[in-house]
């Protein structure tokens, strides 16, 4: 594997202390129980790649500024109330390893937590009068919205189109790197509209590459901390599955089909499944095309300057295929 994460954050070692403790400072309340939940929200936070996107790119189109700290607090404070919603909508008990706050706090608690959360991106930015970056990360939220309730939709009918798949993870994942990326570059003060749009489009090819990285980890692509099948068992259809079943007899497609629909929970079926994948040559397959959004997204950088925050983001980008969970 490439780099390590604390190496690709060098450039911005210092900048994300400032933005951690400026983080935790927005965050604050009198309210006694909110400030408890918050506490445990902050002191569980994953990688923080997505601050990670939003200072890289704002020093290599200029300079980080406060616009841009708030810029990074703004999507972390929307994407947590993001994941402490999504945790009541999906009955999760866990989030990374720790119990989620619907499980410690039930969930009308959570609900409201995750509404605090959304108010308090938003007034950060309108207090700022931050509006383009308001703009960019709402546009975000409602694809994420849109992609989840896509996937709901097809996935009710086992739907086997590439292009559903795409439309799908491009709204769910991709958008919110996409955000990320646009509001580091709209921030820095110096970029142009192009150079936004060109930053926006470089995080998106990202997002979907991690999404489909994601996917090959179901298929135990690698020796991954991840239980296998989960997405056949939430009859989630990923880019690995899609290519095997449309490769398929009708007499096979029907057999698998039928095993996602009605034996799921069933981990040897779900088992006998994820061989029929590995074997149509839908790994190798979800790896190339996953290689080839990852060309054109480094393609992207090289219209930046030659900085070593741009060397940092080539290596984000190495990372996000490379990574092990």
């Amino acid at each position: 594997m490439g780099q390590t994460l604390d190496s690709i954050k060098k450039p911005i070692a210092a900048e994300l202390q400032v933005f951690e403790s400026r983080f935790r400072d927005s965050v604050k309340t009198s309210v006694s129980l909110l400030d408890t939940i918050m506490n445990y929200i902050v002191k569980r936070k994953g990688k923080q790649m997505r601050p990670m996107f939003v200072l890289l790119t704002s020093k290599a189109c200029g300079e980080i500024n406060d616009k841009t700290y708030r810029g990074a607090a703004l999507v972390e404070l929307l994407h947590t109330a993001s994941l402490v919603h999504d945790d009541v909508v999906d009955d999760a008990y866990k989030r990374r390893g720790f119990f989620s706050i619907n499980a410690l706090w039930k969930n009308k608690i959570a609900v409201l937590v995750g509404d605090y959360l959304l108010s308090k991106g938003l007034l950060l930015s309108l207090n700022n009068d931050d509006f383009q970056e308001l703009k960019l990360l709402s546009a975000a939220v409602k694809e994420i919205s849109e992609g989840e309730l896509l996937q709901i939709e097809k996935t009710r009918g086992l739907n086997f189109s590439e292009e559903i798949y795409f439309e799908i993870i491009t709204k769910k994942t991709a958008s919110l790197i996409a955000a990320c990326c646009a509001i580091g570059a709209a921030s820095s003060g110096s970029a142009s509209d192009e150079q936004i749009e060109k930053m926006r489009v470089f995080g998106e090819l990202v997002g979907i590459a991690f999404q489909i990285k994601d996917d090959l980890f179901d298929f135990g692509d690698d020796d991954v901390g991840k239980p296998l099948g989960i997405d056949i068992k939430e009859k989630k259809l990923t880019l690995p599955l899609i290519y095997a079943l449309n490769k398929a007899d009708k007499k096979d497609r029907s057999y698998y089909t039928r095993i996602i629909r009605k034996e799921n929970k069933n981990t040897k079926k779900v088992q006998e499944v994820i061989e029929f994948v590995r074997k149509s040559g839908g790994i190798d397959y979800t790896r190339q095309i996953m290689h080839n959004y990852k060309e054109k997204a480094l393609k992207i950088l090289q219209e930046f300057p030659e900085s070593e925050s741009r060397t940092s983001l080539e290596s984000l980008v190495q990372y996000v295929i490379d990574r092990k969970k």
